[in-house]
C-alpha cells in the first residue's frame, strides 16, 4: 500500500490464512519489520491480538 494503510483497513498483503505475504522479503514495509510482538500483545487468541493492533493503529493515526 504505497500511501500507507488506514486504520481498520485490511492490508493487501494479508493472505487468506492471515499470514503476511511479504514476511521475510526486503520490500516488507519498515513499520512491519520493526513490530516486535510480545505475549501481552498476542494474548491467547486472534481476537485479543486484533484488538491490540486496533488500539495501536488508533494511537498512531495522523490527521
Amino acid at each position: 500500500m504505497p500511501h500507507g494503510k488506514p486504520a481498520g483497513v485490511r492490508c493487501v498483503q494479508l493472505a487468506a490464512d492471515y499470514r503476511c505475504a511479504l514476511f521475510g522479503h526486503p520490500e516488507r514495509p519498515e513499520v512491519c519489520r520493526r513490530l516486535r510482538p510480545e505475549p501481552a500483545m498476542c494474548g491467547g487468541h486472534r481476537d485479543h491480538a486484533l484488538a491490540w493492533l486496533a488500539r495501536l493503529e488508533a494511537a498512531t493515526v495522523t490527521h
